[in-house]
């Protein structure tokens, strides 16, 4: 029932994986957490902009930062590029072919202190905030945590195989190490004997599975079960 976690959003040419995994996780939590009511958007722009410690904006930023910036400060409300429904949307329109031609990278945009023009709230009512930040390793927390409380935050590391990915559950078998890569794991399955983790992109509905993909599980398969992160909404 929340309509956050059907939605894959689109990082465009800035490095905010890291704010983008960390943010539609909130936003699910916070669906979950109050059984449906609050269909809230936690805003991308904020947190990539705003945060001081969270890392180098559109060159990349710490997903564990991110949840404590989300506690200590809070987040406004922001969906993607033109919506007008939340207090600071994302700056980028959608980048068409992920990652291949969205890699040359906007420098990171300035931090604004008050919602878009027309929206009726202050940013300071605006803001949701977390409580409870935890880390957990290995495949046996993660299932618990996605379990219990919801979609969960992961890093992991990018092969030049996984540039070209279109469907399937995911192993690295060729190409060279291309960087690090946020994204938020939703759930997870066996398909023909083989275990997976269901996986929500930034790159766009028109990429991989419409937009998710499924990586191997309980292997740690390209480091995707040992830099997890997650929080509960207050």
């Amino acid at each position: 029932n929340c309509e956050s976690i059907q939605e894959i959003r689109d990082q465009s040419t800035c490095g905010s994986c890291w704010a983008f995994a960390s943010v539609t996780t909130m936003s699910d939590r916070i669906c979950i957490h109050s059984r449906g009511v609050l269909q809230t958007r936690v805003s991308s722009q904020n947190l990539l902009a705003c945060c001081p410690y969270c890392g180098f904006g559109c060159s990349g930023g710490l997903i564990a930062a991110a949840f404590a910036y989300w506690e200590e400060v809070g987040i406004p409300t922001g969906g993607m590029y033109g919506d007008t429904n939340t207090c600071q949307p994302y700056f980028l329109p959608e980048c068409d072919d992920h990652p291949h031609q969205c890699q040359d990278y906007v420098p990171t945009p300035e931090c604004e202190l008050e919602c878009q023009e027309g929206y009726p709230i202050p940013l300071k009512q605006d803001r949701s905030m977390g409580d409870g930040i935890w880390s957990l390793v290995g495949e046996e927390e993660m299932m618990q945590d996605i379990m219990e409380n919801g979609p969960i935050t992961a890093g992991f590391s990018v092969f030049e195989d996984f540039a070209d990915y279109k469907e399937g559950i995911y192993q690295h078998v060729t190409g060279a190490y291309m960087g690090g890569h946020a994204v938020k794991i939703i759930g997870w399955g066996v398909e023909n004997d083989t275990p997976y983790w269901l996986i929500a992109n930034s790159w766009n509905p028109r990429w991989g599975e419409n937009g998710y993909f499924r990586i191997l599980r309980g292997v740690n398969e390209c480091g995707i079960e040992e830099e997890i992160n997650a929080a509960i909404p207050q």
